[in-house]
């Protein structure tokens, strides 16, 4: 299953049709951080535990338009949501609603808003568990399979024209990867743009790490940006569990270990980073920690908690 990241928690329910940089109702400063259980057993409450977090009134129906293996225990939705005042935020989080399923699921969206303005499609990966929505998802789930979804989350980057320009420091543990790969391509998204008013991203940097390169969701397109703009884009990933050999074309980016306290001194400049970490709560609480040595303040280190 795919949680969200940040300051946030989770909804209520039925199943009716129906800004700022970085700007949350939430954020770390405030002490409101949110702990976000992924176990099957307790995450049935899905809806209780993010009753206080920010979400949008209107629940949305949408069609699964393409089901991908994004890894052996992944899959990727593709949803058309054909409405036109359906939106989100690069990080934000949609309440799944499946007709017959009584559980109310929670997935970020992984892909970029700038998708959905192109094709009217967002993205979804989730891992497979005994949650009855990931379950659903990755047992009974096809194309044209009619379901429903309503926008939250207070973890987001939204940055308007007149917004300073920010260093992104994106930290991902596991699953946590998703909100923050919205994030890097809504920034690649940004730099891409060549007309009109707009935003125009610092540099951004992704510390990724997983057991293994298997598991490793997004790695070709995150590799890819990189290299479409070098001098915009870096990347890291870090696996702790790796038995098998890596795999040539990625030797390049990997380290063998957790992210070390080292490795962020080298892209914190506390004037100018802004940090988005999502993963485990011991690892928040470790980069965290490291973080603020390095001199990065509390306020520009943006998460949440999730197991």
């Amino acid at each position: 299953m795919s949680v969200p990241c940040l300051v946030k928690r989770t909804v209520s329910r039925c199943f009716s049709a129906g800004s700022g940089l970085f700007r949350p109702v939430f954020c770390s400063s405030c002490k409101h951080t949110v702990t976000r259980n992924m176990s099957s057993r307790r995450q049935t409450d899905h809806l209780q535990r993010t009753s206080s977090v920010h979400r949008q009134m209107e629940l949305f129906p949408a069609r699964v338009s393409d089901i991908m293996n994004e890894s052996d225990t992944v899959k990727r939705l593709r949803l058309e949501v054909p409405h036109p005042d359906f939106s989100f935020r690069a990080g934000q989080w949609v309440d799944f609603f499946i007709p017959g399923v009584d559980t109310v699921g929670g997935f970020s969206i992984c892909s970029s808003p700038g998708l959905l303005q192109r094709e009217g499609v967002i993205e979804l990966a989730v891992k497979h568990t005994r949650h009855p929505p990931a379950h659903w998802i990755h047992t009974k789930c096809s194309v044209d399979s009619q379901v429903a979804v309503r926008v939250g989350g207070n973890f987001f980057f939204d940055p308007q024209p007149s917004d300073p320009v920010v260093d992104l420091l994106l930290i991902a543990g596991g699953v946590g990867i998703n909100p923050l790969y919205s994030i890097l391509l809504h920034a690649a998204d940004l730099l891409r743009q060549t007309h009109g008013q707009r935003y125009t991203p610092g540099r951004t940097h992704l510390c990724y790490s997983a057991k293994n390169t298997k598991e490793l969701l997004f790695k070709n397109t995150i590799i890819d940006i990189c290299h479409e703009r070098p001098d915009k884009f870096s990347c890291d990933f870090h696996v702790t569990q790796q038995s098998s050999d890596i795999e040539q074309e990625l030797q390049p980016y990997i380290i063998n270990g957790r992210i070390s306290e080292e490795e962020l001194q080298r892209y914190v400049d506390p004037e100018h980073t802004l940090c988005y970490l999502c993963g485990p709560p011991p690892m928040i609480e470790k980069v965290s920690s490291d973080l603020k040595k390095v001199g990065l303040l509390e306020d520009k280190i943006l998460f949440e908690k999730w197991w």
